[in-house]
């Protein structure tokens, strides 16, 4: 994957964001490109299904919604900003928006009420620096910071100054109950499961999927 086509400002924005093409996965903080590649490990990937598909029942029947990446969370710095002054667009693991009014096609203008990132060795420094002070900035209520290698969870919360509180850290016998969904808990133990392949045995006779007739 080659990097966008160098600009002279050097500020990219969600128009240069829309022009690229759509098998690539880019993010924009403040104007500046971050490549998204590779694709995110297996164990990221069932992390962010364990967590999703949790936050998905549960909001079943009720008024907020939730998206997984790649969902496009654009953040305008002013009300007014166009596609060519919108130089932040994220794709959070997990996003949740309990705004209607924020949700279009495109995915998400404005903050969500609560981001989820997995971090992976790739993004960490972004993760808990960039990202951190562009949704502390922008309002995002609630942010967790998921370390897969530690079963932990980071959680920091908006307080009434718009600054996120000392972070909470909780390991994989917590549970955690979420403040932007109320009345939503969730069992560490449940998302931190053991890996399913080093958790169940092969049978000793197992001789791999059966082989199917080709038919000329």
């Amino acid at each position: 994957m080659g990097l966008p086509e160098k600009k002279e400002d050097s500020k990219y924005s969600y128009k240069d964001y829309c022009s690229w093409p759509d098998d690539e996965r880019w993010e924009i903080i403040a104007g500046v490109v971050y490549d998204m590649s590779p694709a995110p490990s297996r164990r990221h990937q069932n992390l962010a299904g364990a967590l999703f598909n949790k936050i998905y029942n549960y909001l079943e029947d009720k008024y907020c919604e939730v998206y997984i990446a790649p969902f496009d969370v654009r953040l305008p710095d002013y009300e007014n900003d166009t596609a060519e002054t919108t130089y932040n667009i994220v794709q959070p693991d997990i996003a949740v928006i309990c705004d209607p009014e924020k949700l279009d096609d495109a995915g998400c203008k404005g903050a969500p009420d609560w981001i989820i990132e997995i971090l992976s060795p790739a993004t960490a420094g972004k993760d808990e620096k960039e990202k951190l002070y562009l949704y502390e900035k922008h309002g995002v209520s609630e942010y967790w910071l998921v370390h897969p290698d530690d079963m932990t969870v980071r959680v920091y919360i908006l307080g009434e100054d718009k600054k996120y509180k000392r972070s909470e850290i909780y390991i994989k016998e917590d549970k955690i109950e979420a403040i932007a969904v109320n009345g939503l808990v969730i069992d560490l133990k449940m998302v931190f499961k053991p890996d399913i392949l080093e958790a169940r045995e092969k049978p000793a006779d197992y001789k791999g999927p059966p082989e199917r007739e080709v038919k000329n």
